[in-house]
């Protein structure tokens, strides 16, 4: 049974990007908790400095944490399922930048915190495809409370924000740490 187990396991890793680390997601979810609480109303100019720093950080807690587990599990960081995760991450993720600017200059910086939870989770959702079962619908997940935000009231922004980049990160974050080694 333990000889099946490896190779199955060998075979998961092989086909997917593995490399996604719990623990990481858990530390990004707190310091997106963080921003909620430090940031101002939504739309001023210190909020979106403030997302946006908490945005550059997280990518950065992120892309260590990853680098961490997968030298730890001895897993390969570039292999062709990261390569294809990255390749089908990146898009949303560049289309989320243009449509900030072009919101924030429409002055349309209400619609920002629902626009960046269905593009970030749109972005885990295509990504997830050459992932572990699970990072697929936690995408799903934020691209739901970007829906909730997209639609509640703007005063809400920050809860939303706290809800979706916060806590689903740590509930994410927790379950992949425990089911795929941290």
């Amino acid at each position: 049974m333990d000889n099946l187990r490896f190779i199955r396991e060998t075979m998961e890793r092989a086909a997917s990007f593995t490399a996604v680390a719990g623990w990481g997601l858990v530390v990004v979810g707190l310091s997106a908790l963080a921003a909620a609480l430090l940031a101002r109303p939504a739309g001023s100019p210190s909020w979106l400095v403030l997302w946006l720093g908490e945005g550059a950080l997280s990518f950065a807690i992120a892309c260590s944490a990853s680098i961490g587990k997968a030298r730890r599990l001895n897993i390969p960081l570039f292999s062709m399922p990261a390569k294809r995760f990255l390749l089908s991450f990146s898009p949303p993720m560049f289309v989320g930048a243009l449509l900030t600017a072009v919101l924030y200059q429409a002055g349309l910086a209400g619609a920002l915190p629902g626009m960046w939870l269905l593009v970030y989770g749109a972005g885990i959702v295509t990504g997830g495809a050459f992932s572990i079962r699970v990072v697929p619908v936690m995408g799903l997940c934020f691209m739901l409370v970007g829906v909730a935000a997209l639609f509640g009231p703007p005063a809400w922004a920050n809860l939303w924000m706290a809800a979706g980049f916060g806590g689903l990160h740590i509930l994410f974050g927790i379950l992949i740490a425990r089911r795929y080694g941290g």
